[in-house]
């Protein structure tokens, strides 16, 4: 199913101070900040989780790998499909890293990561993103996206994304505040 993106913002509470910008310019703006606010929900789980339980359980994965696992999925539904994915310079300066792509098999996760490594990750998504959403058009948001196991339109698959972000979030969340009494904000919008 294919959404035809027509948005009247104007019954909602958020503001540009005085900006004139289309609909569609609201719409990408409002997707990078809700984006910008899970990431960095993510990323302050990430740089506030101790040594003590980077290795430990968190669900059905590590906290690392629960970590790695949201921001590979994260850059790779904001891509046009797995090749480019592949192609990217963050990825190919860190092929061992990402060695056989083992997030896309359908087996338990085996490798560890360290959390430089992830926090530049989670930076290099963010770059990205802001990137991706920006150059979006009516006609890209609308184009079914480029991964077999989702039947969904570029627009639905960025709200997919967010929600994904959040999903993890929560559970890391859950996982400090449980192990170790960190308690992390919920970000609204935005990155700061």
């Amino acid at each position: 199913m294919w959404i035809q993106l027509e948005l009247d913002l104007s019954s909602h509470e958020f503001s540009y101070d005085s900006i004139e910008e289309s609909s569609m310019e609201q719409f990408k703006n409002l997707i990078i900040a809700q984006y910008e606010a899970a990431l960095r929900t993510l990323y302050n789980c990430i740089e506030n989780c101790p040594d003590s339980i980077w290795n430990g359980p968190a669900v059905n994965h590590t906290f690392n790998q629960s970590a790695f696992h949201t921001l590979f999925f994260a850059d790779v539904y904001t891509g046009k499909n797995l090749e480019a994915l592949k192609q990217q310079d963050f990825h190919l300066e860190h092929v061992e890293i990402f060695a056989d792509y083992e997030e896309l098999e359908d087996r338990k996760p085996q490798a560890s990561y360290e959390k430089p490594f992830i926090l530049a990750y989670a930076e290099h998504f963010l770059n990205k993103m802001r990137k991706v959403v920006a150059s979006e058009s009516e006609q890209t948001l609308n184009s079914k996206a480029d991964f077999r196991w989702l039947d969904l339109s570029r627009a639905e698959l960025h709200v997919y994304n967010i929600r994904h972000l959040q999903h993890h979030a929560a559970q890391l969340i859950m996982r400090l505040r449980l192990d170790t009494d960190i308690d992390i904000g919920w970000q609204k919008t935005g990155w700061n």
